[in-house]
């Protein structure tokens, strides 16, 4: 299978990642990115959509369909901001992205970055993953071929790539020593770039992966 990949958040730390992995992989056959600035990476694999309104994209569509992945890799953190404006931000653009793309590509696996934590039951304390847990089910609703949730905890960075959060920096020394005491809550981007393309090439039987089957899943040779 060549896999021609819709990436939105490649501006972020994770969505850069992803798409690295893409580019170096030989079955991504080609990535089309969706941002709102530009991305600053040149590929002969890669072609780059500046688009201001990710709540319409009606007047790219033309350019949306004939693809069969989109790995979305936004998101905001929830610290200080009010239940409406995180849900917006999170579910209503994600929700405006799927349902986008599921009627021009309803071929598509989707895969979404959700986080460890997310509340499928909708119902807890915990406001970000209440609009999370949201989220996850109502995409998992879509018609799409397959739709996958990844809920990574930490996420180790990959080395010199530009947009690697400060935090994660200082914290990357410390990976070694989590991946043996906690497995079940941390992995590479590496890994989350590998285990997202891997959905296409041996699909999982389930739907929601942590960061042990994101570990799993990137591990497997589905060449």
């Amino acid at each position: 299978m060549k896999i021609k990949a819709i990436v939105f958040g490649a501006t972020g730390m994770v969505g850069e990642g992803v798409l690295h992995e893409c580019l170096k992989h030989q079955d991504v056959d080609s990535i089309l990115v969706i941002n709102r600035r530009p991305c600053g990476v040149e590929h002969r694999k890669l072609t780059e959509i500046i688009h201001p309104d990710f709540f319409d994209f009606s007047s790219i569509e033309s350019r949306l369909s004939g693809y069969n992945a989109c790995f979305l890799c936004m998101g905001v953190s929830a610290f200080r901001m009010k239940e409406k404006d995180y849900r917006h931000v999170t579910y209503d653009l994600t929700m405006t992205v799927a349902r986008t793309l599921v009627k021009l590509n309803p071929e598509m696996t989707f895969c979404y970055v959700s986080g460890t934590g997310t509340d499928s039951s909708e119902k807890g304390r915990s406001m970000w993953a209440r609009v999370k847990g949201q989220t996850e089910n109502d995409l998992m609703k879509l018609p799409f071929k397959a739709v996958y949730m990844f809920r990574p905890g930490y996420i180790q960075p990959i080395k010199g790539l530009k947009n690697t959060n400060k935090m994660y920096r200082v914290l990357s020394p410390f990976y070694p020593v989590w991946k043996t005491l906690f497995p079940g809550y941390v992995c590479s981007l590496e890994q989350l770039g590998l285990a997202m393309i891997n959905t296409l090439k041996l699909p999982p039987d389930f739907h929601i992966l942590e960061n042990l089957d994101i570990s799993k899943l990137s591990s497997i040779d589905a060449s």
